[in-house]
């Protein structure tokens, strides 16, 4: 396993995070926590979740799973989804950031967060609000290093004026989609985390499965994958995706490895990508993505993708 340095801060992380969107729905507790003790046993130490999760579930799998070995794991959670009817529940207001995270850290069984994400911008919620509360949280030692999901770029901007003007902790990492299919953040969001130092580490490496070669135009998804519970998947998918995804099957065909496999270095192969957050339904799929560490894209291959 390769390391990285997250953004300007001394955390090292491992080039593969572990996503964990499935534990406890479609992933049960038990397969869940074996794929854990894999990822682990293969170098990696990043694992990201967040509290609406499977409802809260995947964090307190995690929880389970690493008892005995908390220090030296980098948990990644968020906040700001909606997790229920009333009005305080969703959000960065002060409230529900301290709501979320006294559940959050019952459910991992932990006294800090390693990395803790803002969800999503609130535009209903001042920034300094929800900036001080984090800088509050670091000091009474709950969360480590703070953090942003799905942020665009003038976001993360505004976010730093007031840091800098109230002498605030900034975000180290922004977590945004990315894949072969997805590529809209190379357009500002990447070059403005490279500009400022920035960690980035990008979910959907697969784009739902997708990028697996698993599925098919006009052909059924197959029994027990997530395109079968959620049809949505390859509704929105058009003709012209179809043909790159048989390109990048071609490709990778080529290359004697696996679309999973291509898909993952590709985007280790960006320099400004921390790290892919990848999800994995088994301990041997997770060697199968760790093993995209040793797949190497030369700049022609590249420039067919």
């Amino acid at each position: 396993m390769n390391y990285k340095q997250l953004g300007k801060s001394g955390l090292k992380v491992s080039r593969i995070c572990l996503g964990s969107n499935n534990f406890g729905a479609q992933i049960d507790e038990t397969a869940a926590i074996k794929i854990i003790l894999k990822a682990l046993d293969l170098g990696i130490n990043i694992i990201d979740t967040a509290d609406i999760y499977t409802h809260g579930k995947s964090e307190e799998i995690i929880g389970k799973a690493l008892k005995g070995r908390r220090d030296d794991v980098i948990i990644a959670t968020k906040v700001g989804m909606n997790v229920g009817q009333g009005p305080n529940q969703t959000g960065l207001s002060r409230k529900h950031i301290l709501n979320q995270i006294k559940r959050s850290l019952k459910s991992l069984e932990t006294d800090y967060i390693d990395v803790y994400y803002l969800h999503r911008f609130d535009l209903e919620t001042p920034l300094d609000e929800s900036l001080l509360t984090l800088n509050d949280l670091i000091r009474e030692g709950k969360v480590r290093y703070i953090a942003c999901s799905n942020f665009a770029a003038w976001q993360i901007a505004k976010s730093y004026e007031v840091c800098e003007r109230l002498d605030l902790e900034k975000f180290i990492a922004v977590q945004p989609p990315y894949n072969l299919l997805q590529r809209g953040i190379e357009n500002e969001l990447l070059p403005f985390c490279q500009q400022e130092m920035m960690g980035v580490l990008t979910y959907t490496p697969l784009r739902g499965g997708i990028l697996t070669g698993k599925y098919a135009k006009n052909r059924p998804p197959p029994a027990g994958s997530r395109a079968e519970f959620n049809p949505r998947l390859l509704e929105r998918m058009d003709k012209n995706e179809y043909s790159i995804l048989e390109n990048i099957q071609g490709v990778a065909k080529c290359l004697g490895v696996t679309m999973s496999q291509l898909a993952i270095a590709w985007i280790l192969r960006n320099p400004i990508v921390t790290a892919p957050i990848v999800g994995a339904s088994s301990p041997e799929q997770v060697e199968e993505n760790c093993n995209a560490l040793e797949v190497k894209i030369d700049d022609e291959t590249s420039k067919t993708l």
